[in-house]
């Protein structure tokens, strides 16, 4: 990506006022905001310039960054904010390379984040219930991330399964994740991580002590984000009045080899208790303040 703009870019129109505007170089059609001009011109245009549309108003013209583009993604369900995606993929620990597994892709903004993470030799496998949900990701991971050859994704009902093993990492944007972890340990290798988002705190709980009641998980982990933008004009130094807080729940946890379960005692097997027979020599029993034997090194 150099700085000058290029066909099926995105970009952000930004006014004098800071409103902004999304909009794609889509060669033959027209920008139209407060005033047109023909989305042609904006090629080979420097990022960072500004433009004038036919009524003579400008506007700074700029590749939005992936904090700028979600707000602006066209869904039709609730996207995870980009104050999620940071901590999201940071605690997940997404590295370049990484085999992840996505539950519940939504309009794909998380999906983008992955696959900028993961990189070229990663991976990214979606599981999706939705049909238009899934339809929606597709077009937005087309639009906004480009070609994607190493992300597949499939409409089907996670609960059932998943058709992969030795995963690295998984996140799941679903309701009752607690539902899936079964699923979720057939699929992650020891040692990978599992990252759960929820809205709510009955979530947060069931999710939790779900995962708390296994021995193939555990390294168990809570917590939310606040973000508060602060305003910066000459004296007028101050945190806006509103700010976006409470999103959802994120759970982090790590895929561990589960502990086996002890092995029964036969009872028809003699068990020897030590202390309990009459005939047992406790003489050598060294107990606080006593010396020990003679013979014995202390």
């Amino acid at each position: 990506m150099d700085s000058r703009l290029k066909e099926n870019d995105a970009v952000l129109f930004i006014d004098r006022k800071g409103r902004r505007y999304l909009k794609m170089i889509r060669p033959g059609k027209k920008i139209l905001i407060r005033g047109e001009m023909r989305a042609e011109d904006l090629i080979g245009v420097e990022e960072g310039s500004r433009v004038k549309l036919s009524t003579g108003e400008k506007f700074l013209v700029l590749r939005p960054t992936y904090a700028d583009l979600i707000p602006h993604l066209p869904r039709s369900s609730q996207v995870i904010y980009p104050k999620d995606t940071g901590p999201l993929l940071i605690w997940g620990d997404v590295f370049p390379g990484a085999t992840v597994i996505e539950g519940g892709t939504g309009a794909g903004a998380l999906t983008i984040a992955l696959l900028r993470a993961g990189g070229k030799e990663g991976r990214v496998i979606s599981y999706e219930l939705r049909e238009d949900f899934a339809d929606a990701a597709r077009k937005n991971v087309a639009a906004f991330f480009g070609d994607a050859p190493n992300w597949t994704i499939k409409v089907r009902d996670l609960y059932h399964g998943f058709d992969e093993t030795g995963v690295d990492r998984m996140f799941m944007d679903i309701a009752e994740p607690g539902r899936a972890l079964d699923m979720a340990s057939d699929a992650l290798r020891p040692g990978g991580v599992l990252v759960c988002y929820v809205p709510t705190a009955i979530q947060l709980k069931d999710t939790v002590e779900a995962i708390q009641s296994r021995s193939d998980f555990g390294e168990v982990e809570s917590f939310e984000t606040l973000l508060r933008h602060w305003q910066v004009k000459g004296l007028s130094v101050r945190p806006h009045f509103r700010m976006i807080a409470h999103s959802a729940f994120i759970i982090v946890s790590r895929r561990l080899v589960p502990i086996a379960a002890p092995s029964p005692i036969n009872p028809a097997e003699p068990v020897e208790v030590v202390g309990d027979s009459p005939d047992h020599d406790d003489s050598d029993v060294v107990l606080p303040g006593d010396s020990a034997p003679d013979d014995d090194p202390v």
